[in-house]
């Protein structure tokens, strides 16, 4: 009868020992996952503001007389209000990854058009370096609201084909 005793036992404290090392097991791979998640959601967050940081140069590009002028509102990216025809910069109003909405918080230009979107999420990013040069900016943001997708124009023309620059005088 002892040795039925110590044996019951024994399964007992198997099966908490596996029910234990099932739930640490889970919780790791819970945190995989999420990560995982996250690190998607923020690739997804830049497709989606390069999308929109296009539309808005292909936006402001096309000059309508000689004036050229950033997006009043991004529907102005979905059927530009400017052109009789119908000229659309964007197919639709992405929803922001983080977020789950489509209110994105704008950026204005001097003449109070928009020229850029960032989420209005103010979660922590993960990723905080190794940007695309487009996205140098967003190195350190401890905010994903800081990743702000901005069309800002070049004002310096490149140099002729051939050019070389002029050589110093020597002394």
């Amino acid at each position: 009868m002892r040795a039925r005793a110590r044996q019951g036992g024994f399964t007992y404290f198997a099966v908490i020992f596996l029910v234990a090392a099932t739930g640490i097991g889970s919780a790791a791979v819970g945190m995989l996952w999420h990560t995982a998640q996250q690190r998607e959601k923020e690739r997804e967050l830049q497709a989606i503001g390069d999308e929109f940081r296009r539309a808005i140069e292909s936006y402001r590009r096309l000059a309508v007389g000689a004036r050229r002028q950033y997006p009043r509102t991004l529907d102005d990216l979905l059927l530009d209000p400017r052109l009789p025809g119908v000229r659309r910069h964007l197919r639709r109003i992405y929803i922001d990854p983080l977020t789950g909405n489509d209110e994105w918080g704008l950026v204005r230009a001097p003449d109070g058009g928009i020229m850029g979107v960032h989420s209005l999420s103010e979660a922590r990013p993960m990723k905080t370096a190794a940007f695309a040069p487009a996205d140098f900016a967003f190195e350190g943001a401890t905010r994903y609201s800081e990743w702000q997708f901005v069309y800002r124009e070049s004002r310096a023309a490149p140099p002729p084909l051939g050019w070389k620059p002029a050589s110093a005088p020597s002394p």
